[in-house]
């Protein structure tokens, strides 16, 4: 069943909780593209040294951080990489859930070939589960890029599901990547499913 806006507009932390065991689905010229979210980070906005909207920054990259829950977030670093987020909580609170890693579901022929360039036959086990285990990764399994961007969640395009995927212990740590944040840095806001071996790192 697919989630909707209303999942996504309350409190961003159980929302980056409650989207692990969900499935990410991106559907592109008739095939579809789909992973389980094994992996989370959660971005508190304002308050937040870590989040691009922190102290109320509005540009012309964050400006959907504003828009009500429910809409992606798909933004460009280092000049290379993808990232995916989904904005949560009420208009105007400039909050977002990282989605880290997924475990691929559908289409893992196709994640092969648009990481790889090569068949899934050909991969080694290590280089499958490496497919979508980072959230550049995943962005190119899964073909996300800035088209996408501001999409609603609700759309038949890109989506969330929840597929009773629901039997896992959570994990809860402090996110990567983020040294500049200050004592932000530190904040327990990565999540995510105990042993699973989709994750980025533990």
């Amino acid at each position: 069943m697919k989630l909707d806006k209303t999942f996504y507009r309350r409190d961003t932390l159980p929302v980056a909780k409650e989207l692990l065991g969900k499935k990410l689905v991106h559907k592109i010229n008739g095939r579809i593209l789909s992973g389980i979210i094994v992996e989370t980070e959660a971005y508190m906005g304002i308050q937040d040294k870590a989040a691009h909207s922190y102290g109320g920054r509005k540009t012309e990259r964050t400006k959907v951080m504003f828009e009500a829950g429910g809409v992606s977030y798909i933004y460009f670093i280092y000049g290379l990489y993808y990232c995916f987020n989904v904005v949560t909580a009420e208009e105007g609170i400039p909050q977002a859930v990282l989605i880290r890693a997924v475990q691929p579901v559908e289409g893992i022929e196709d994640m092969a070939l648009l990481r790889a360039n090569k068949n899934i036959k050909e991969l080694t086990k290590k280089q499958i589960i490496n497919i979508a285990n980072g959230p550049a990764k995943l962005c190119s399994a899964l073909k996300l890029d800035k088209t996408l961007n501001a999409v609603s969640l609700t759309s038949d395009i890109l989506y969330i599901e929840d597929v009773n995927y629901n039997n896992f212990e959570i994990v809860e740590t402090t996110r990567i990547g983020i040294d500049y944040a200050e004592e932000a840095k530190d904040y327990p806001w990565r999540f995510y499913i105990k042993d699973n071996p989709y994750i980025s790192k533990k």
